[in-house]
């Protein structure tokens, strides 16, 4: 039997996943989590095979999840499923250690095939995922901008972001104002967002 862990924010999505997928004859639930926390501790408690986890996940997100289970847990594998597929976000998943990247859109019976191979020891990365990830361009931030972003994403104020960064608070909004124009956004939590959708962050 390979042993899951499914990982979902949405209740409905995250039941009716685990049910589908203990209809398979060699497929087990073991434990469900609905944020990233909870998925890193029952995944040190119940020790599955295999972590079947939402990318956006609150309060970190299932990237995070994912290296923090693969620490605790040097065996198990994940799986990735996300609704917005950044091909930054797929190649940081790659970097990590991810064994599977699909979409949302991804049928019940096609995911129990993918942990299959998982479990097998092979990786799985949706197709399209793949082929727009080899024709995305680079990244308009500089270094420091995506520092301050990262810093953002915490929900952090200017003079928190300015401590952590180890830059004035003048300079922090200079970089959040430039971010955001590169952008075309018209927030730096908007900057943020893009950049961590894009998987620059």
């Amino acid at each position: 039997m390979i042993r899951l862990l499914i990982a979902d924010d949405e209740d409905l999505l995250r039941s009716a996943l685990a049910a589908l997928l203990a209809l398979e004859p060699d497929l087990t639930v073991v434990a469900e989590a609905a944020t990233s926390t909870d998925a890193v501790r029952l995944a040190r408690e119940h020790r599955p095979d295999i972590a079947v986890l939402d990318l956006e996940m609150p309060p970190a997100d299932g990237l995070d999840a994912a290296a923090r289970i693969m620490a605790a847990l040097p065996g198990a594998r994940v799986v990735l499923v996300t609704r917005h597929a950044r091909p930054g976000v797929l190649r940081r998943a790659l970097a990590a250690g991810v064994s599977g990247f699909v979409p949302k859109t991804t049928p019940a019976s096609r995911l129990a095939e993918i942990i299959r191979d998982v479990a097998a020891g092979r990786r799985y990365i949706d197709t399209d995922i793949a082929a727009s990830a080899l024709t995305e361009g680079p990244c308009p931030l500089t270094d420091r901008e995506l520092d301050v972003l990262r810093a953002c994403r915490t929900g952090a104020s200017v003079s928190e972001i300015a401590a952590q960064v180890h830059l004035a608070p003048g300079t922090v909004r200079n970089y959040l104002s430039a971010a955001m124009a590169k952008l075309g956004v018209g927030s730096r939590h908007a900057a943020a967002r893009r950049a961590w959708e894009e998987g620059w962050i």
